[in-house]
């Protein structure tokens, strides 16, 4: 694996259509990905896509599960760019902001924080009540993680729900410096 890896992490909140499309950006750009996806994630991906996990294995060039606490990704001298939660349930923001690495996912979370490399957030959950607000803040706080949660943006006047969900994937992978090529960003007015 080359240092440019990304480590993708899914937990189980609502939002794989964003998963797939950051995992097609990744690879459209030429990057390596890894994914760590949840028991919870495997679930809502049946459910909100009709797609099994073992489907998206040419999206990227690993995929492990939770229990796999002796995976590449659970070491911090295994090379890699940093690490995507996407969609990032509260649960999993919790695990991460506690530094309670008990599975892969948030094992390799921990490892990103501690090692100084970027941790982007996706964070999901709608209304955020004052522990989660407390969580992401404290998150928030140190300087490699960014919490992006996948808002609605219209200013780049979308036309459907693939363009909007694009848009947020877009946004998702650029600190990894993942250009996508039909993102369309503010112009001014």
């Amino acid at each position: 694996m080359d240092r440019d890896a990304i480590v993708v992490g899914a937990s189980g909140a609502s939002g794989m259509p964003l998963l797939i499309q950051c995992l097609k950006l990744i690879r459209a750009a030429g990057r390596s990905a890894v994914l760590i996806m949840s028991d919870s994630a495997a679930l809502t991906l049946r459910q909100e896509t009709g797609l099994a996990p073992e489907q998206l294995a040419p999206l990227v060039d690993a995929v492990y599960r939770p229990g796999e606490i002796g995976a590449p990704p659970a070491s911090g001298s295994w090379p890699a760019a940093g690490m995507l939660v996407v969609p990032c349930s509260m649960k999993t923001a919790a695990g991460i902001c506690a530094g309670y690495a008990d599975n892969l996912l948030l094992r390799a979370a921990d490892v990103t924080i501690k090692e100084h490399r970027p941790l982007v957030l996706a964070a999901r959950e709608t209304p955020m009540s004052a522990i989660h607000l407390r969580n992401l803040h404290e998150l928030a706080l140190l300087p490699t993680v960014r919490i992006i949660p996948p808002m609605l943006t219209f200013y780049h006047k979308p036309e459907t729900i693939d363009e909007m969900v694009y848009h947020i994937a877009a946004k998702l992978v650029e600190p990894f410096g993942v250009e996508a090529k039909e993102y369309r960003r503010w112009q001014g007015m």
